[in-house]
């Protein structure tokens, strides 16, 4: 069994990036909520306490044995410091004022290992409320900066430090050494948590799992189902059964292009025409959540009826990635429905399969390398985010096969030019939205009352902030100008520059 880093959430925004940042030095990494700590096995090299909204100083904060993790190095990231203070009789008091923005170390003890080669006045990011203004008589302080005495402290005696803010992100410009000099150098991880190594345990051991058991599993064309196909797929071949159903909701010409690239990589495909019955599925209904319901309603059924025609399927395959799992079992249990998630999928009552998900430790930019490194073609490997509805919800409004043939030509002029210029692989997602208004406009000497669309493109790293694409003025002008000659009934494009958070990537 891999060693590994436990990373214990209290609920901050930045956890999932301490756990990045970990995989990135090659060394496997969990996140658990502090209600619900695993097992400490002979695995364990380390743990880090995560920040959190909450402060140390309220009744029903988060809290956590610590004596669980007394023989094994420890580093306590903002409220975690903090929360290590207090559990040993320090003193947290509130900020006089809250602490958050970058922050310049001004004092550094170079001598402990957690801020070896760590230079004076390097940035760093504070986000917290409180501060630690007394630390217990056997911790040490190791870095200071202008309002904070207590930037960093060492457990004396312990390989247990605290430092008050935050190594994961960006900002603090010695993060990653900081991160380093823990997992490495105090945890000592040998760092062979490689996209390799992954690839080679994974096919063994959905070997011994599966053995010569029948696979189901519904592709998409997108990375994280390409990726579990194939991984599958070296394990037990023509034992698992890929589905591929065009929802009449794909890209221009999405379903035999995606078929094909299947069919050469040597995958056992089905590929199932439904786009009628998903547009009868979705006659009349305007509502977001009515129309994601009934195309999830109708996949689902689809699916199933597929499925049925292969006998003796035991599994049910899914590309389920590690963020989808963090977020079911978050400190909070999952969030506030926002809207259903866009991979949409489930299992009816009469189809029970065992669930095999061979991704869900990764992130997206992880299968990519494990994509890589199983040598699948960079043009799938590079592909966008694709929503399980598809057009389904760029169009605003009821679906019909007009509006879909409309946006599926927008999209495609769009999406053609972002290749051709050689901004595609710069954009993390991209695509176009059929508003449910008209505007009026001239053409030649005549004039029209047309659809508008609204182009969408967005930078991000996972999809959970994202901000506006700074494309070139030249260029949306030449992409609106094609859309406008070349696609009948529309006569007006518009670029969306809101970034997520507030909105989100999607319109609907």
């Amino acid at each position: 069994m891999a060693e590994q880093i436990l990373i214990i959430d209290f609920g901050s925004q930045y956890t999932q990036l301490i756990a990045r940042r970990v995989r990135e030095l090659n060394v496997y990494c969990e996140i658990h909520p502090f209600n619900k700590i695993p097992e400490i096995t002979e695995n364990l090299k380390g743990v880090i306490l995560s920040g959190s909204p909450y402060s140390v100083l309220e009744n029903d904060a988060p809290d956590i044995d610590l004596t669980l993790f007394e023989n094994i190095p420890l580093l306590g990231v903002c409220y975690g410091a903090q929360l290590m203070v207090r559990k040993h009789n320090g003193t947290v008091l509130p900020s006089t004022i809250r602490e958050y923005g970058r922050a310049r170390l001004n004092k550094i003890d170079q001598h402990h290992q957690l801020m070896k080669e760590i230079p004076l006045n390097t940035q760093v990011w504070m986000s917290h409320g409180d501060t630690i203004s007394e630390i217990p008589e056997d911790f040490d302080v190791i870095a200071s900066t202008n309002s904070a005495n207590v930037a960093a402290f060492h457990v004396r005696s312990k390989q247990q430090y605290g430092i008050q803010f935050h190594p994961e992100v960006t900002h603090t410009e010695e993060g990653k050494t900081i991160l380093r000099n823990f997992v490495v150098h105090i945890c000592e991880c040998a760092q062979e948590w490689t996209p390799d190594i992954f690839v080679e345990s994974t096919i063994t051991s959905l070997k011994i799992k599966l053995q010569d058991d029948k696979v189901v599993l519904g592709i998409s064309g997108g990375v994280d189902s390409t990726v579990t196909a194939v991984l599958i797929d070296r394990a037990i071949g023509k034992n698992l059964t890929c589905i591929f159903v065009d929802n009449g909701l794909l890209r221009k010409n999405e379903f035999s292009e995606v078929l094909s690239s299947y069919q050469g990589m040597g995958l056992n495909v089905v590929g199932v025409d439904a786009s009628d019955r998903f547009l009868s599925a979705l006659k009349g209904i305007s509502d977001p959540e009515g129309k994601r319901k009934a195309i999830g309603k109708a996949f689902i059924e689809v699916f199933d009826d597929e499925a049925h025609k292969i006998q003796d399927v035991k599994w049910l395959a899914q590309g389920t990635i590690y963020p989808d799992v963090i977020e079911s079992i978050s400190v909070n249990g999952p969030s506030a429905t926002i809207k259903s998630h866009h991979n949409v999928g489930g299992l009816p009552e009469k189809m029970p399969l065992n669930v095999i998900e061979p991704l869900n430790t990764l992130f997206k930019d992880e299968v990519r390398l494990v994509g890589r490194s199983l040598n699948i073609d960079s043009n799938i490997l590079g592909r966008h985010p694709f929503p399980g509805p598809g057009l389904g919800i760029r169009i605003l409004g009821e679906i019909t096969a007009e509006k879909t043939a409309i946006l599926q030509e927008v999209d495609d002029i769009f999406i053609s030019a972002l290749k051709n210029t050689g901004l595609y692989d710069k954009i993390w997602q991209a695509g176009a939205m059929l508003l449910p208004i008209q505007s009026v406009g001239v053409m030649g000497d005549e004039r029209t009352y047309e659809q508008v669309v609204s182009l969408r493109a967005v930078t991000s790293v996972d999809g959970m902030t994202a901000d506006f694409s700074h494309l070139p003025f030249d260029f949306l002008a030449t992409v609106s100008n094609d859309i406008i000659n070349k696609v009948k009934g529309v006569n007006r494009v518009v670029y969306d520059i809101s970034s997520k958070p507030p909105a989100t990537i999607e319109w609907e």
